[in-house]
């Protein structure tokens, strides 16, 4: 049963088998067992860039395409519930409403830009989607009658979804009852579907096919395979994974604009993510995702701590000083590049099938 959900995809490594279970439960009982909003927020995070970087992945690990453009596909999702539930009102026929909007207009400049620019190799390919998506970000803060230019929209949804209401007056387990822990428990079960629903693409003959052109793209089209169809669609597929992915951020902040979700620094982060978790595996942007959020989140508060605890060693203080956080994270990436170059769940794999 459990490899059939998988896709036939296991670990294939007990320390990678023991550190997804790890994961899947932490997640799972994150409002119970790190309580405070905070915590909720990073678990959430954490639930959305799985499902992002995972989507990007199945472009850049498992058909070797580098695209810049993915936070565009992560932007129309997030705006395409924001637009509908502010013109709509808060309703779930304006969250159905913008879902499918933003994925038809995501499908359509997916098709677009692989049918145009997909002949491109290499950089050439990469600096394309880099335009097309400054562009895109560009075209979101000007027009302000639609997007909220540069403020961003914030709008109402569901009741039963916000803070405001409580299923029960009682606290359980200490933690409140109501629609915020509701919300995050749907992101939960929606990314769970997602991924499960990656691991099943990568694994099919289709995803067979993706892994051939990625390793020789010459050969693969020699023996048959339309190479540009397939990397087309692959990125179509990744496209759409990426607008769901935006519409649970856009779900969970009631809150978009163009910083949030179209910055160029969350195709850095993701690319970072991808790194770390390694390329060509869906675990690795759940391992990745993780490791990364957690450090971005609570590196600068280990730091304070660290700065606090040797205030009697200046030269020491000042190294361990809260605003030199991306010093450290900075550190902390290449030393994982350093001693994981395949990755975490590359190199984890790599050690089991050694053994």
């Amino acid at each position: 049963m459990l490899r059939r959900l998988l896709s036939n995809d296991l670990p294939r490594s007990k320390v990678l088998a023991v550190l997804l279970i790890a994961v899947l439960l932490g997640l799972a009982f994150a409002p119970f067992v790190f309580p405070g909003v905070k915590a909720l927020n990073v678990a959430a995070k954490i639930l959305v860039f799985i499902v992002l970087v995972a989507s990007f992945d199945l472009l850049l690990g498992y058909t070797g395409i580098v695209s810049f453009a993915h936070t565009m596909f992560f932007g129309i999702g997030a705006y395409g519930i924001a637009i509908a539930a502010t013109r709509m009102g808060a309703g779930w026929d304006a969250v159905a409403v913008g879902l499918a909007c933003s994925l038809a207009v995501s499908l359509v400049l997916a098709l677009a830009i692989g049918l145009f620019s997909l002949r491109v190799r290499a950089i050439f390919f990469a600096m394309i989607t880099l335009a097309v998506a400054s562009a895109f970000q560009t075209l979101a803060s000007q027009l302000s009658e639609f997007t909220g230019g540069e403020d961003g929209l914030s709008f109402r949804l569901p009741e039963i979804i916000s803070p405001s209401f409580e299923f029960s007056e009682e606290p359980f387990l200490g933690v409140s009852l109501d629609g915020r822990l509701l919300c995050y428990y749907l992101l939960f079960v929606v990314a769970v579907v997602l991924v499960l629903a990656l691991l099943r693409i990568v694994n099919s003959p289709f995803g067979r096919v993706l892994q051939a052109i990625r390793e020789n793209e010459f050969r693969a089209e020699a023996i048959g395979y339309r190479v540009v169809v397939y990397r087309t669609l692959s990125a179509a597929l990744s496209a759409l994974f990426a607008t769901l992915a935006g519409a649970m951020l856009a779900l969970w902040l009631r809150y978009n604009g163009p910083d949030t979700s179209l910055s160029f620094e969350i195709m850095i982060d993701v690319l970072l993510i991808v790194v770390i978790g390694g390329m060509g595996t869906v675990y690795g942007a759940a391992i990745g995702a993780v490791l990364f959020v957690v450090a971005q989140s609570y590196l600068q508060d280990l730091l304070r701590l660290g700065n606090e605890a040797v205030s009697g060693l200046p030269w020491l203080a000042a190294l361990l000083s809260p605003d030199r956080w991306l010093l450290w994270l900075g550190l902390l990436f290449v030393l994982s590049v350093y001693y994981f170059p395949t990755g975490i769940v590359g190199k984890l794999r790599a050690r089991s099938s050694a053994r």
